[in-house]
């Protein structure tokens, strides 16, 4: 029977540890393929947007955050893994303004070729994270695949005013990342042996950061969007939060918040499928400087996993709330602006 220290998770992946979603292109021509959604004046929030999750009001002072999200390993650890899953997971609940309530894992596990052991890490992982968000398991649901995959399904509460969509920017804002980017491309670099155990525990502890303190730090504050950055990368989360809200916006890519080596890794040609497609579906509504290669575009798409929280914020509290963001403990950066020039564009400079 192979033990839990002795597997290498990622290897059993056909996406080679790589936890990208299905590219955007795709998917809207997918959903363009289904019947429209029957309306619901109670639906605040569904498919006729990009946004991280559904919203149902249950009445005028409480609706439902509903989201899922699983892909197979990107860290060969269990336990790791079951913590990254269930943060990314969770963290579509608070870039809605919401707060985690419960939720249901969804798993796919070869139980005939891996050690039960291997699976009730991954899910001790998920439980430790679930009770630092405040959330309770109530079930799940498995299967057996010849491909691990885990994740959850998550719902949470918020009062109807106070959703945060992707959809309100306003020009002016200012644009604050809650945590660094590059993740996808360290994560294929641990399939190819290219980082040390210090560099794996670095970004993993990344991921497996919740974006709670970010949430709630935020939640005094005149937030006007927010979305969280995961696998369509950060120019494709906040090309959405453009394109939603009718606006422009002028990315400052020093100011951007990089992962350790990222670049060095990028430069050697570590860059994962899911990156060159983010960057494909939105280069050509993106201005880059004539002066920025190919490399440091590809950064800016880098398809993360349990990313940081992009938000759009009073440009007057802008600076406060980042100072509150670094007293928190949170890697956060200011990043950019929201313009009224070049609606459903970004300016990168």
């Amino acid at each position: 029977m192979i033990q839990s220290n002795s597997v290498k998770l990622t290897s059993l992946s056909s996406k080679g540890g790589c936890g990208c979603k299905i590219g955007p292109a795709d998917l809207a021509e997918v959903i363009r393929m289904l019947p429209p959604t029957t309306l619901n004046s109670d639906l605040l929030v569904g498919l006729d947007t990009s946004d991280d999750a559904g919203v149902y009001r249950l009445n005028d002072d409480l609706a439902l955050v509903q989201t899922v999200d699983f892909f197979t390993p990107i860290v060969d650890d269990p336990y790791s893994f079951g913590q990254v899953a269930a943060a990314n997971a969770i963290s579509d609940i608070y870039a809605m303004g919401g707060k985690p309530l419960t939720a249901l894992n969804i798993v796919a596990f070869p139980i005939a070729t891996l050690d039960k052991h291997i699976l009730a890490d991954i899910l001790r992982g998920a439980a430790d994270k679930l009770k630092e968000a405040g959330a309770t398991l109530v079930g799940g649901h498995s299967i057996d695949d010849k491909e691990p995959k885990f994740g959850l399904a998550v719902t949470g509460l918020v009062h109807p005013q106070k959703i945060r969509t992707n959809t309100g920017a306003r020009p002016g804002d200012k644009l604050i990342l809650t945590k660094p980017i590059g993740v996808g491309i360290l994560t294929s670099s641990i399939k190819k042996g290219l980082l040390t155990s210090k560099e794996i525990a670095r970004v993993t502890e990344v991921m497996a950061t919740l974006n709670k303190k970010a949430a709630e730090t935020m939640e005094s504050y005149d937030v006007h969007a927010c979305t969280d950055v995961t696998g369509f990368g950060l120019l494709g989360h906040a090309l959405e939060i453009a394109k939603g809200s009718g606006v422009g916006i002028r990315m400052i890519q020093k100011q951007v918040p990089i992962l350790e080596k990222v670049r060095e890794l990028a430069e050697k040609g570590v860059i994962p499928g899911g990156t060159k497609n983010n960057y494909a579906h939105i280069k050509g509504s993106v201005s880059f400087p004539e002066t920025m290669d190919q490399v440091d575009q590809w950064v800016l798409c880098d398809a993360v996993t349990s990313g940081g929280l992009l938000i759009a914020v009073e440009v007057e509290q802008a600076e406060k709330l980042l100072s509150e963001l670094h007293q928190v403990g949170v890697e956060a950066g200011l990043i950019g602006e929201v313009i009224e020039e070049e609606a459903g564009r970004i300016v990168v400079i």
